[in-house]
């Protein structure tokens, strides 16, 4: 009897558990959701002037400034439909603030070109956010070679010898290369298959354990 007794209630304590995951990921659903519905409201806004009071991630703003592309950074990455290339990243003086500007996507044979170098400093737009965390698992920056894998701050400060703003500026514009990067609000959202996985598996085990409560009583 004791033994039965302490099965219920072992399996009782994980019915509860997977519906307080469940739960959970219903409360995250909603708050990405809400964030989706911000992104989606700000990239619809016009540009507004750069300015350190109103920053903030998916802004879009419009300054001007002087770029440096004697320290051009060259980020491996993939464009949108998987080709190897390079994301071309460049320090930008805004306002006495140091800031990267990534101008966008290039093949490898346009590494170091003269014509991708061509922008209207006066005039430029783009999107604000901040950036990433480096991937534990990406290959160390070549700084010597300038191939970079991630904007490690520690290696940029080498490379550079600036400290940047935790915001990067995404150019916008109708440039062919670097071909800006398109800012959307699609952002990884699986909150709801999360909670029907653990719902699922909080029902699952209940009607299980009805059948063998009703098959041993």
């Amino acid at each position: 009897m004791k033994r039965k007794f302490l099965f219920s209630v072992f399996i009782i304590f994980f019915i509860f558990v997977f519906i307080a995951l469940g739960t959970w990921q219903i409360i995250r659903l909603n708050w990405k959701n809400n964030l989706i519905l911000e992104i989606e409201n700000s990239l619809k806004n016009p540009p507004v002037q750069l300015s350190q009071s109103n920053q903030k991630d998916y802004l879009k703003i419009k300054t001007s400034g002087s770029v440096d592309f004697e320290k051009q950074i060259y980020l491996y990455n993939l464009n949108d439909i998987g080709t190897p290339g390079f994301e071309v990243f460049n320090p930008i003086i805004i306002n006495g603030e140091n800031y990267l500007l990534n101008r966008g996507w290039i093949p490898f044979e346009k590494k170091n070109m003269p014509e991708i170098n061509i922008l209207d400093q006066n005039n430029i737009f783009g999107t604000i956010k901040t950036q990433g965390r480096k991937n534990i698992f990406k290959p160390d920056n070549d700084i010597k070679e300038n191939y970079w894998f991630s904007l490690n701050r520690e290696d940029i400060f080498k490379f550079t010898g600036k400290k940047f703003s935790k915001y990067i500026i995404y150019l916008d514009g109708n440039y062919q290369f670097p071909r800006p990067i398109k800012i959307t609000a699609n952002i990884s959202n699986n909150h709801k298959k999360y909670a029907m996985t653990w719902f699922s598996l909080a029902i699952s085990i209940f009607l299980l354990y009805l059948y063998f409560r009703k098959k041993n009583y």
